[in-house]
């Protein structure tokens, strides 16, 4: 860690007491996870508290966190299950549920090395995906009568089917811009219990109603996701969240 990085760390943590505190990083070697890093650095204030429901998991990444040590006993220390657990993002949740705070120093104070022996590699993506999925309806869905899954594909659709039966219901239709999946005209869900098996439309991004849950990846489309996105004039954290 960079020599600064204690006392403004504590400096911040002292003005926002029951908040996480964490910094911007340096990538060692530089270029590994070049799309994860620019996401943990140039998250804003406000998308520390909104984007938390993504693969890329805590919105500032548990080697830079600093609180004190009244607030890490107040949310419950962290789950010793050993390997498997992620047991950042399990304290991370709960520390949202009791009420606190994300604040980024907008330093780079730490060196963060990638190696492929790391621990976060041994936890199952499926047990990530349960956790970000009950988050979700935990924390959105219940404020929101109907939404809209933005991705027509696997990944829209995946979230589709884990979502408990109540939510399902609230999905009023996919959207998208891949033409061959809107001339389809809806998804059917095979699996479903009840009869009709339901039959969700598929719309043009343009054509849906927000709100939306955002399925699809950021900084893969070489920005034409973005601009789709920035062209409907929504606001993140009440019209759309991320859950690429």
């Amino acid at each position: 860690m960079m020599p600064q990085r204690v006392r403004l760390q504590q400096e911040a943590a002292a003005q926002h007491p029951r908040s996480i505190i964490g910094c911007q990083v340096r990538r060692d070697p530089p270029d590994s996870t070049e799309r994860y890093t620019h996401w943990i650095n140039q998250l804003s204030a406000d998308q520390l508290l909104t984007q938390v429901f993504t693969s890329n998991g805590p919105t500032v990444i548990m080697p830079t966190w600093f609180c004190s040590r009244a607030w890490f006993s107040h949310v419950g220390w962290f789950d010793e299950g050993g390997q498997g657990v992620p047991e950042d993002l399990l304290f991370f949740q709960e520390h949202l549920r009791r009420g606190g705070r994300v604040v980024r120093v907008e330093r780079r104070l730490l060196l963060y090395r990638y190696h492929p022996g790391a621990a976060s590699l041994s936890v199952l993506e499926g047990t990530i995906w349960t956790l970000r999925v009950r988050f979700l309806e935990e924390r959105v869905l219940p404020h929101w009568a109907a939404f809209t899954i933005w991705n027509a594909g696997k990944q829209g659709r995946r979230l589709y089917r884990s979502l408990e039966a109540a939510n399902r219901q609230k999905v009023v239709a996919f959207c998208d811009v891949d033409e061959r999946k809107i001339k389809k005209g809806f998804y059917c869900y095979e699996d479903a219990q009840e009869r009709p098996k339901p039959r969700v439309p598929i719309l043009h991004f343009r054509a849906a109603q927000p709100p939306f849950i955002i399925c699809v990846k950021l900084d893969l489309t070489g920005g034409a996701f973005e601009d789709n996105l920035r062209s409907l004039h929504l606001q993140e954290g009440r019209d759309f969240f991320h859950f690429s």
